[in-house]
């Protein structure tokens, strides 16, 4: 990638060098493989403008990430962890066992959540109540709680494409799946009716939830727990696939994937940015505030991650695909004065 040329301003936050001997003095992060490829940019451009190591950077999922990140403080622990998704209270609970007491939250910016399949297929607009009646283990018909039985999506809506319903989707680990399921699965759980009829086959208000998310385990739908490449590669092996993807990602292969719209949206960083495209949510990573001032370049990471020149508008993540935090300014003095989260 080309290099990214910072102002005096912006290098000043990386100047200094850490003093603190370590035993390693490469800041590792893991977690988000939505966020994965932001951190891969920022920790290349950090290492070029800075006199620190460039961050080792890993994937691996949200939920994958803040298990790591919560095992304990020391320097055979990653220092950040990247996450789709919020930091849940139970993680903050394992955290605080383990030691890890002060954790700095860093949201940086908003991404979408998108459809894609093969570039040379039909056209697919989507709607939430579309892929839970494809992709729900059980649906309702006629009133009836009944295993899902649809093969294809014209089977769901006969304005979509009489294809062979084959969903890639990711994995439980991943922070995508989580907001997969509550802002495209539930959703479409309520908006077909199914919520009102579970709940009263369940009598029990969580178990209809769980059945609103519970996905077909019949082949038509497949759990990917790789990132996101691997999803791709298994539409390019088998063209009726559709995959769930980042916004950023899609954008990265659009010689090689048509996206979907929802709800007669097409997703792009103008219509998240602007709340019309309903599958969005924010981007994080969590830094460990106990090893700021161990691992060299660990602050400094951080706050040139947030930088304007960086996640800022017209930044290189900006170009990449990611939405800029309007609170930006907010997130950086966060960062700058090492705020925990309370």
């Amino acid at each position: 990638m080309k290099s990214v040329k910072l102002t005096v301003s912006a290098l000043a936050v990386i100047a200094a060098s850490a003093s603190v001997a370590a035993a390693r003095d490469q800041v590792q992060v893991a977690g988000s493989s939505t966020v994965l490829p932001y951190a891969n940019i920022v920790a290349e451009a950090f290492a070029e403008n800075s006199g620190f190591a460039a961050p080792v950077v890993e994937g691996g999922g949200s939920s994958a990430g803040l298990k790591q990140f919560c095992e304990g403080v020391g320097e055979n622990t990653i220092d950040v962890a990247n996450a789709s998704r919020k930091i849940k209270d139970s993680e903050i609970e394992t955290c605080k066992a383990n030691g890890v007491a002060n954790i700095i939250e860093v949201q940086f910016g908003y991404d979408g959540i998108v459809f894609a399949s093969d570039i040379n297929g039909p056209d697919f607009a989507l709607t939430p109540k579309d892929v839970f009646l494809a992709l729900a283990g059980e649906v309702v018909v006629d009133g009836v709680v009944t295993a899902n039985a649809a093969a294809n999506w014209s089977d769901v809506n006969p304005d979509l494409p009489a294809q062979p319903i084959m969903a890639f989707i990711p994995g439980t680990k991943h922070g995508t799946r989580e907001v997969f399921e509550e802002k495209v699965m539930k959703a479409g759980c309520e908006e077909s009716g199914a919520l009102d009829a579970f709940k009263a086959a369940n009598a029990d208000e969580k178990a209809a939830e769980a059945a609103c998310i519970a996905i077909r385990t019949d082949g038509k739908s497949v759990d990917v727990d790789g990132d996101y490449p691997e999803t791709l590669a298994r539409i390019e092996s088998d063209k009726n696939g559709v995959g769930v993807f980042g916004l950023s990602f899609y954008e990265s292969n659009t010689t090689k994937l048509k996206v979907a719209t929802i709800n007669g949206v097409t997703p792009s960083v103008e219509t998240v940015a602007s709340a019309e495209y309903p599958v969005s949510r924010p981007l994080f990573f969590y830094v460990k505030k106990d090893h700021i001032g161990v691992i060299p370049g660990l602050k400094e990471y951080a706050e040139f991650f947030v930088s304007d020149a960086i996640a800022g508008p017209g930044g290189p993540l900006s170009s990449y695909g990611l939405v800029p935090d309007p609170e930006l300014a907010t997130v950086q003095q966060t960062v700058a004065d090492e705020a925990a989260m309370q």
